[in-house]
């Protein structure tokens, strides 16, 4: 599945929209996690709408699904430091639990895209291989 405008998949909106929020709260960080946390979960949340683009510019449904693949390593990765930004005291409970929907929602978007994306597969290859 080429997609000639991977800026019109709404799952990459979303995960351009996540990555804001999460520089936004990361700005208040202490300044002494500048290059821990906040650089963890900044380029984490970064990864997920640029493996996403990065896939859509792919020749193949299965490299696009790899780089989906990517993508929701980086959700999960994001959600982990979200969880530890929690817990030292750097986030409160609404942001957590919003920035957690938020990935949440993504995560089952690029489920959804992955799975249409290897049914597709699946199909072209039962075409080309039935007798």
């Amino acid at each position: 599945m080429k997609v000639n405008r991977y800026q019109d998949l709404v799952v990459w909106q979303k995960a351009m929209d996540f990555a804001e929020r999460v520089y936004q709260v990361t700005r208040r960080f202490p300044s002494e996690e500048k290059f821990g946390l906040t650089s963890q979960l900044n380029r984490s949340s970064v990864s997920i709408p640029s493996n996403i683009a990065e896939g859509a510019g792919r020749d193949s449904k299965k490299e696009f699904s790899q780089f989906l693949s990517i993508a929701m390593g980086s959700c999960f990765e994001s959600e982990t430091q979200i969880l530890l930004a929690k817990r030292f005291g750097f986030i409160n409970d609404q942001e957590s639990s919003s920035l957690l929907e938020s990935s949440a929602e993504i995560e089952r978007m690029i489920a959804g895209l992955k799975k249409s994306l290897l049914n597709k597969i699946t199909l072209i290859f039962l075409t080309l291989f039935s007798f």
